[in-house]
């Protein structure tokens, strides 16, 4: 068995994506499988891992309004920093099957077309690079706002040195859970799935526990996302 110290340490991306709901901000969680290796069972944000592609140059392009340099610098990150901005949208398309991508320079919202990508994805049998010259899409990542960076204390058996972002729900797109890695989701209220917690309903590790807390300051997604605009309604 590896000693608590000796776990290597992951880089990883998570993203909060928020909706304007009937009662205030909305942000979209799933659960995670009770067999996971790390935290079973809790309610999360979509995402996981980097990959060793997420970092591939070639992807540059293939990105909007970001390139290496500059998501590295905002990141404070000396170079790869592009690379977290791909797996926190890749790992929101394989868990909560929504797509943070255009095409012909609008936000995609048939995401059902690319359903076959999600699958094969997430079974590792094709990469990112590939859906974006198959599909001719850009991924949407001038839409993810970072809002944090929380990395795994010693003791778990699996440690993450992870990047928090928040991101618009792209329009007319229905997130679902993959049914692999995640088995629920929901759109819920910062301030509801807190008191859940509080009540022993929902479990939440204390990073996710942090952003909700954060997200209660927000009651709109231009509170939160001031520099968003003219992408239409969520």
């Amino acid at each position: 068995m590896t000693a608590p110290e000796a776990v290597p340490i992951r880089e990883a991306a998570t993203v909060a994506v928020v909706r304007d709901g009937d009662d205030g901000l909305e942000v979209f969680m799933v659960r995670r499988a009770i067999e996971a290796v790390f935290s079973p069972g809790a309610h999360v944000f979509p995402g996981g891992a980097l990959d060793p592609e997420d970092r591939l140059g070639a992807l540059e392009p293939w990105c909007d309004g970001l390139d290496d340099t500059t998501a590295s610098s905002i990141l404070g990150v000396p170079h790869g920093g592009l690379g977290y901005y791909v797996a926190a949208a890749r790992e929101c398309f394989e868990e909560a099957g929504m797509l943070l991508a255009r095409r012909d320079g609008a936000l995609v919202t048939d995401v059902d077309r690319y359903s076959a990508h999600r699958d094969a994805l997430n079974a590792g049998a094709t990469g990112v690079l590939e859906m974006c010259i198959e599909e001719s899409i850009t991924l949407a990542v001038d839409l993810l706002m970072p809002f944090g960076h929380w990395i795994t204390p010693v003791g778990p058996p699996r440690r993450f040195d992870t990047r928090f972002f928040v991101a618009p729900a792209p329009p007319h797109q229905d997130p679902s859970h993959d049914g692999w890695e995640t088995t629920e989701g929901l759109w819920v209220r910062p301030v509801d799935v807190l008191a859940a917690a509080d009540r022993g309903e929902v479990d939440l590790i204390e990073p996710t526990r942090h952003t909700l807390n954060a997200l209660t300051d927000y009651d709109r997604v231009n509170d939160v996302l001031p520099n968003e605009v003219a992408e239409g309604p969520s």
